[in-house]
Parts: structure tokens; C-alpha cells; sequence
């Protein structure tokens, strides 16, 4: 099998962060394809994905066959599937990992839409509304959670895995508009940041030049630009 993950932006893009930053963790190899966001994206994504959206990983299968998969939950459980680690050995942490992860997936509205990821930028928000408080006040709880059930210092043990993954974006989102999510969570953000595979990501968002209008209209509505470190 030969992988090829198609991501986009690496200031912007949370959801391909996520099965980028396992397979990179996890030393799974794949072809590392940018496909970088425009105004209008739905009929380019098309070509690739039938969603027409990113992430989307291609397994050529070598026998004449390309699978197809799409979203990030489904490319996680794929690799799964395939490759050791992706998620916790131990049946409490799997079980926990999973619904962390899938809590993740599917809520925290408000973070994510006001809380833009861009890597590359520190801000201040304007205000923040009890919606978005009650999911930083979760992110908290969920981080303390896993941490003191599981020993750490990844949210399930020892180990880094997919649930770590799931809040890779997270992590960005913490550390660019400084949010309260208490010393636990916050040592966990530090440690994810750190990581390798987090590093060689941060390296490239930085490195990027291209910006795009809403993702850059979406941070200066909520927020306050205090500091940019992109290049150009």
C-alpha cells in the first residue's frame, strides 16, 4: 500500500492537522500532498474527495485499486484498521479516547468558530460569551479527566495516540488566543506543541506566504492580531 494524505494550509487547515500529525507521530509513511484553500474550494476538493473537503487520504492499493477516504474520524479508524497505536492498548483508554475524540468531531462549535486555528498568529479576543466559555471549560475538564485517569502524559498514557491527535488543533487554539484551560490542560497543550511531528507542522505554517481572505477575516472579526509570525 502507498498513502497519500491530501491536506491543505498548514496555518489554517485543523481538520488536516489531525490524521497528518498521527501518521507523521506514528512514523506511517505517505505522500504529503498541499492543495491550498481559495475562496471557493468545494469544486476543487471535488476532484479528490467526494465531499469536497480535506483531509482525504488515498491508499493505492498496488494491484490497480485506489481507496478512497474521507473525513478525519474515517481516515483515523482506516489506519486503524492497518497500522498498531492509532489507538490505546488498554480497553478503558480506547473506550475514553474514542468518545474524547468523537466529542471533538462532531462539537465545540463556538472554539471552533471563534477560535479560528492560524498557527502563525497570537490574538486577543474581543469578548468571550458563555458558549465559548462552556467549551473551554470543557476542554479543561476533558484534559484533566484523561490525564489523571490514565497517569499521562499523553491524555491516555504513556503513549501518544489518536486522541491526542483530535486535539492537536487544540493546542494552537490554546496557545494562540491564550485561553484559560488550567495548569493541567495547559501542561498537556505545551507538551503537544513540542512534539516533533507538531514542530515540523509549526515550521511549515510559518514558513507559508499565501493567505486566504476569509480564514483571515475569520480571526481579525474575534479578535485583536497582537503578534504575527508568518512569513511575508
Amino acid at each position: 500500500m502507498t498513502y497519500t494524505l491530501i491536506t491543505a494550509n498548514r496555518n489554517y487547515s485543523s481538520w488536516s492537522l489531525r490524521p497528518w500529525v498521527l501518521m507523521t507521530a506514528l512514523d506511517i509513511p505517505f505522500i504529503d500532498d498541499i492543495i491550498y484553500f481559495e475562496e471557493e474550494n468545494y469544486e476543487r476538493f471535488r476532484e479528490f474527495a467526494p465531499n469536497g473537503q480535506v483531509p482525504c487520504l488515498k491508499d493505492d492499493r498496488g494491484d490497480g485499486r485506489t481507496d478512497t477516504i474521507w473525513d478525519s474520524l474515517a481516515i483515523v479508524e482506516y489506519l486503524a484498521e492497518r497500522h498498531g497505536g492509532c489507538w490505546p492498548n488498554d480497553g478503558n483508554a480506547r473506550t475514553w479516547a474514542r468518545c474524547a475524540a468523537a466529542e471533538m468531531h462532531g462539537g465545540f462549535g463556538p472554539l471552533r468558530n471563534i477560535c479560528t486555528m492560524n498557527v502563525g498568529v497570537r490574538a486577543t479576543l474581543h469578548s468571550i460569551e458563555t458558549p465559548l466559555q462552556r467549551n473551554i471549560d470543557r476542554i479543561g475538564e476533558l484534559f484533566a479527566q484523561g490525564l489523571d485517569n490514565f497517569g499521562g502524559p499523553w491524555l491516555t498514557g504513556q503513549s501518544f495516540s489518536a486522541v491526542d491527535a483530535f486535539f492537536a488543533p487544540v493546542a494552537y487554539r490554546v496557545r494562540s488566543y491564550d485561553l484559560d484551560i488550567g495548569a493541567k490542560g495547559r501542561g498537556w497543550v505545551d507538551r503537544m506543541i513540542a512534539h516533533p511531528a507538531m514542530q515540523d507542522w509549526e515550521r511549515q505554517a510559518l514558513a507559508e506566504t499565501q493567505r486566504e481572505i476569509g480564514h483571515e477575516e475569520e480571526i481579525a472579526a474575534a479578535a485583536t492580531v497582537t503578534a504575527d509570525y508568518r512569513a511575508g
